[in-house]
């Protein structure tokens, strides 16, 4: 049997140390999409953060053609036009989540959820403004191994540990008026959930 030496050894030890130097972002899933939170101006990024370096270095706006899940989600008909956002957040400088919301269009086109920048508050409080304000959530969490394109979007190993959130907001009437398709790196979160009996 022969043991582990050289550059590889010296870059898993590096690697072990960054992770373990790493403190996991506490997600909290509940308080962080009160609309204390975004309905004061804040992103419920802010929630978890804890004053460390926050940056989405990579948005992207487009309109597309709805179809599959999040054609069904959102109430709308394959082909139906979506506004869908895609980001991808950075916490001390590191890749831990790639997030894709969808907006059904005749809500969200010509707003500043179209926007690469939504303003304070964040896409909650811009559909809060345009009528459509979201009173319930529905978050469903997976987990999996990553693929070659998570590697390179998050900068993890092929076969890495991910989590998936699919998050749906709805208003009052029960519309659905978003899909969020989140995947973040298992090793960066704890996912937290604080509710009374």
């Amino acid at each position: 049997m022969t043991s582990e030496a050289g550059p590889h050894r010296d870059l898993r030890a590096a690697i072990d140390d960054h992770v373990r130097d790493f403190r996991p972002i506490v997600r909290a899933g509940i308080s962080r999409l009160s609309k204390e939170t975004w309905g004061s101006g804040r992103g419920v990024w802010d929630t978890e953060s804890e004053q460390r370096t926050l940056t989405v270095d990579a948005v992207s706006v487009t309109e597309e053609e709805a179809d599959g899940h999040v054609s069904i989600a959102l109430g709308l008909d394959d082909g139906d036009t979506i506004v869908v956002r895609r980001r991808r957040y950075l916490l001390d400088g590191r890749p831990v989540m790639a997030a894709t919301s969808s907006f059904p269009a005749a809500i969200a086109r010509d707003t500043p959820i179209a926007r690469d920048e939504t303003g304070p508050g964040g896409v909650y409080a811009r559909l809060a403004e345009l009528g459509h304000e979201p009173v319930h959530f529905r978050e469903d969490v997976r987990a999996r191994m990553s693929r070659a394109d998570d590697a390179e979007l998050l900068d993890v190993d092929g076969g890495a540990p991910l989590f998936t959130v699919v998050r749906t907001a709805f208003t009052a009437d029960g519309r659905a008026v978003e899909v969020n398709e989140m995947t973040l790196d298992a090793t960066a979160y704890v996912l937290r959930y604080e509710f009374d009996a």
